[in-house]
């Protein structure tokens, strides 16, 4: 019982409404690699804009500096392990 009542207390006291009266930029540690989340704020509850950067996104920037003087077959291989996908790099 009393374990209950902590959690019901966390989750009361986690509902706090907060402003975002500024740009944050946070960046989060994804599964398949940084993920970054921009958001920009006009004071009240919710954001002005919300923008959210994907890991894929930050992992193709590299591929350029990868793929100089390698062979075809070498940049199939790179492109796979990198593990991009083309649905949340083209939004």
């Amino acid at each position: 019982m009393k374990v209950l009542m902590e959690v019901m207390e966390l989750k009361f006291s986690s509902n706090i409404a907060r402003t975002i009266t500024k740009n944050l930029y946070v960046r989060i540690e994804a599964p398949k690699g940084e993920l970054g989340i921009f958001l920009i704020g006009d004071q009240n509850g919710f954001p002005w804009r919300w923008k959210i950067r994907p890991p894929g996104f930050i992992n193709l920037q590299i591929l350029p500096q990868l793929i100089k003087r390698m062979k075809l077959a070498d940049i199939m291989t790179i492109l796979g392990n990198i593990d991009i996908i083309m649905g949340e790099v083209d939004r």
